[in-house]
């Protein structure tokens, strides 16, 4: 199971190939830029919008077309991916309504999104568009019915520390959890890279490493203070939460 979680949660799934070639950028600590100027003027604007936005975010659930605001796409797409068992319990025409909503909200992202301080800290994956990347084998459809998962969490450190934790029950009643530690490299303005080292696995009161080394890749195509995008190289879509932030 430990080799399976390896390859998983991750930012992206571990196969992971042709990302962007690096062009070693630093890693600065303040966001670039916002790429457009409906993000730059949205501070301003909130206050004496409130009450509208307020309205459009509870049609937006049901209606993705009449959102134009980051604000309101973020609040609508958590709506969409909350209680889905992080997409598995979504239908074909939601998961499109999801991919539609995370379309919308890339093109409110950052110039820079890899040098935003926004990507530190503790997230939960709450959705991906393909059910067995984040968690590996054990999320397949026979997976699930041996392991149910408790928390599937990502803690991003400054300035290059990636931790990634799901903790599980199998059976219904033996307790345990896969942990990766790893360190990240940007590769580009969007593109980061995170080399883990070998699995930790602890069931009951047994504690070991298993496996070697994986590597991961993923496209940060949204950033904000509570919703993060990402998008691997083979187009699986990742929505992450940020903790303290869950409804």
């Amino acid at each position: 199971m430990a080799a399976a979680v390896t390859s998983s949660l991750a930012l992206s799934p571990s196969t992971f190939r042709g990302g962007p070639e690096p062009s070693k950028p630093k890693f600065l600590k303040f966001c670039s830029k916002p790429a457009n100027l409906a993000f730059a003027i949205l501070p301003y604007t909130h206050r004496r919008r409130h009450k509208t936005l307020r309205i459009l975010a509870s049609v937006s659930v049901s209606n993705p077309q009449v959102l134009t605001d980051p604000e309101e796409l973020s609040a609508s797409i958590l709506s969409k991916v909350t209680h889905s068992d992080r997409g598995v319990l979504l239908k074909k025409e939601e998961q499109e309504e999801v991919a539609e909503v995370a379309e919308k909200l890339q093109s409110f992202c950052v110039s820079e999104p890899v040098k935003c301080p926004l990507i530190f800290g503790d997230w939960d994956v709450v959705y991906c568009s393909v059910p067995t990347s984040p968690g590996g084998g054990y999320r397949s459809t026979i997976g699930r019915l041996v392991f149910k998962t408790k928390e599937m969490i990502q803690v991003i450190e400054a300035p290059d520390i990636v931790k990634n934790k799901v903790s599980f029950s199998a059976f219904g009643f033996l307790d345990g959890e896969v942990s990766l530690t790893g360190k990240l490299k940007a590769l580009d303005d969007k593109w980061i890279q995170v080399i883990f080292e070998p699995p930790e696995l602890k069931v009951g009161a047994l504690e070991f490493r298993y496996g070697g080394e994986s590597e991961v890749k993923l496209q940060i195509t949204y950033i904000d203070d509570k919703v993060r995008l990402g998008k691997g190289s083979k187009g699986s879509l990742f929505v992450f939460q940020r903790r303290g932030n869950s409804t």
